[in-house]
């Protein structure tokens, strides 16, 4: 019992974790050091664990590194149950302090506010983060602007063979405008008075672990939250400096539509973004750096979305290692070398979407004992606490999930657990995630190697999209349907989708996985009749039988 009672909790953070068999690989691992009550996640890089003997926490790093992962993956934190110093005294300016304005940063504003504490948002740009400013609202605004456009020059299946025009980008931009600083001023400007917080404008960077200065200005505050979400991140590619380049921000302030269009990356930014400007009537050439998009989708979902956006017309280019680039007048040159030949393609505008970066550097996190990993982003536990206990992080900068209704859910937690001395936990274990390509890419849960990795015994479905009645309505049959079931129990553990409004027929997903419905429950609901979700109960049926061969809204 002594023994017992000796031992302390500990937290490790393990950077290179991407499933299940990473979690038991790093179980065993401490298992060989005497850790008990071993818990790893590799969704949050991290394992904890209690120990008897602390004297071994060096040979439970080693442990670690002798599986495959470097020493420096493995960072290990103090107690995530330690006690907090005495913070009883009141001579601190606030009670939270927030560093960042998006999304995270006014759900926590919101949170403590509304739980009496005293609180201050620092924001050294544009209030409202990158979401309502640079990210989710005026690329969707102009995606589905350039749908319409894309619709109206031609469907001939619908008789529309209509003369589209060129497309003014100036009347585009300033309407994606517009509705930006419509939605910045009620979402987020006017809440600033309505929660009654202050607001602070300018560059934070710590003092200590219990002040930062702002503008020559040093503030207390009793505990802090992080929310500096990220930015572009452009790697170092020979030439590329001085090349009048592109990212998703400024891609989207373009004043005409490029004829040609090269984008460095082929993730969820340069798939929307090479759609974007495809239905604007740009050739678009997409490089990706691996031998296919999208490698940790399913294969199903992969082959649609590349058999989808090469039927609209752009070029992917797998397997393109970049050289570098030049630039010519305004012809842009990327040199790559593709399966060991090399290759120029030109351009008249590059955009480089390589993925996100944390903005950390200005922080001076060093001072406040705040540790980060190895791209910068913050570290954190279940309850968003840092390596200091007066400072949490949320949203994007932790580079867990990004998007924003994660880094909403996150900001609140923290608030409660910085103000209230709750112990909330975050669970990132159903996330849902939407690429707004055409047609859209949505899943959330398990692959199905992911589920075999995790031990089940794994049942699917896949559903051509030409199976759906709503889609042949449509005649846009290029998608796909996948579920991803437990053998023993019939559970939904996985959906995938890529269909048109993919993002509206998720959520019915998100509930199947989060609630453990079965796949007699999806075939026994009733679906409405030629509605794109109807295609997760064809898909559940599929389990079962040849849904080819029932007739309309049977089942």
């Amino acid at each position: 019992m002594a023994e017992s009672r000796n031992r302390k909790r500990i937290r490790l953070v393990v950077n290179g974790m991407t499933c299940e068999d990473c979690e038991r690989h790093v179980s065993h691992a401490l298992q060989r050091v005497g850790a008990e009550n071993i818990s790893a996640s590799y969704r949050r890089n991290e394992a904890t664990f209690e120990l008897a003997d602390l004297n071994r926490l060096d040979d439970a790093r080693q442990a670690i590194a002798d599986t495959g992962y470097r020493p420096g993956d493995a960072t290990i934190f103090s107690d995530p149950d330690q006690e907090k110093t005495n913070d009883m005294d009141d001579n601190f300016d606030f009670d939270l302090l927030i560093i960042g304005s998006g999304g995270a940063a006014f759900s926590a504003a919101i949170e403590a506010s509304s739980a009496g504490a005293k609180v201050a948002m620092v924001e050294r740009g544009t209030v409202g983060g990158t979401c309502v400013n640079f990210g989710c609202v005026p690329s969707k605004n102009m995606l589905r602007a350039a749908e319409i456009h894309q619709l109206a020059a031609s469907n001939p299946f619908l008789g529309l063979h209509t003369s589209a025009g060129a497309v003014d980008m100036k009347t585009l931009v300033n309407r994606k405008n517009e509705l930006v600083e419509d939605l910045r001023q009620h979402k987020y400007v006017d809440l600033i008075d309505e929660y009654g917080f202050e607001w602070i404008s300018g560059e934070a960077h710590f003092v200590n672990e219990s002040t930062i200065e702002v503008n020559g200005r040093q503030i207390t505050a009793r505990s802090f939250l992080i929310a500096t979400g990220v930015s572009p991140f452009v790697p170092n590619i020979p030439g590329l400096a001085d090349v009048d380049y592109l990212v998703s921000t400024t891609a989207l302030e373009l004043q005409e539509v490029p004829k040609r269009l090269v984008v460095i990356g082929a993730g969820f930014i340069g798939l929307e973004m090479g759609s974007l400007f495809r239905n604007l009537g740009s050739e678009v050439t997409l490089l990706q750096r691996g031998s296919r998009i999208l490698p940790k989708a399913e294969p199903e979902v992969a082959s649609a979305v590349t058999h989808a956006l090469t039927e609209k017309g752009i070029q992917l280019v797998a397997n393109a290692l970049i050289q570098r680039v030049e630039q010519d007048g305004e012809l842009k040159r990327v040199f790559v070398t593709v399966n060991g030949t090399e290759q120029v393609i030109e351009a008249e505008a590059l955009l480089v979407a390589t993925g996100r970066k944390p903005n950390t550097e200005s922080l001076n996190l060093g001072a406040a004992g705040v540790k980060v990993g190895r791209r910068g982003e913050v570290l954190v536990n279940e309850y968003l606490r840092t390596s200091n206990h007066r400072i949490y992080a949320a949203g994007d900068v932790t580079m867990g999930p990004q998007f924003v209704y994660v880094a909403a859910d996150e900001g609140a937690i923290a608030a409660q657990n910085a103000v209230a001395g709750a112990e909330l936990q975050v669970d990132l274990n159903v996330v849902p995630g939407v690429t707004f390509t055409s047609p859209a890419i949505a899943t959330v849960g398990l692959t199905e190697e992911q589920a075999k990795s995790a031990g089940y015994d794994v049942l699917t479905s896949v559903l051509p999209l030409d199976a759906v009645p709503r889609a042949l309505v449509n005649r846009e049959t290029t998608g796909v349907f996948k579920l991803v079931a437990d053998a023993k129990t019939r559970r939904i553990v996985g959906v995938h989708v890529v269909a048109e409004n993919a993002g509206d027929v998720i959520y019915s997903g998100v509930i199947a996985v989060k609630f453990g419905l079965t796949i007699e429950d999806l075939q026994s609901t009733l679906a409405p009749y030629l509605t794109m979700a109807e295609g997760l109960k064809l898909a559940a049926l599929t389990f079962d039988k040849d849904v080819s061969k029932l007739s309309c809204c049977a089942g």
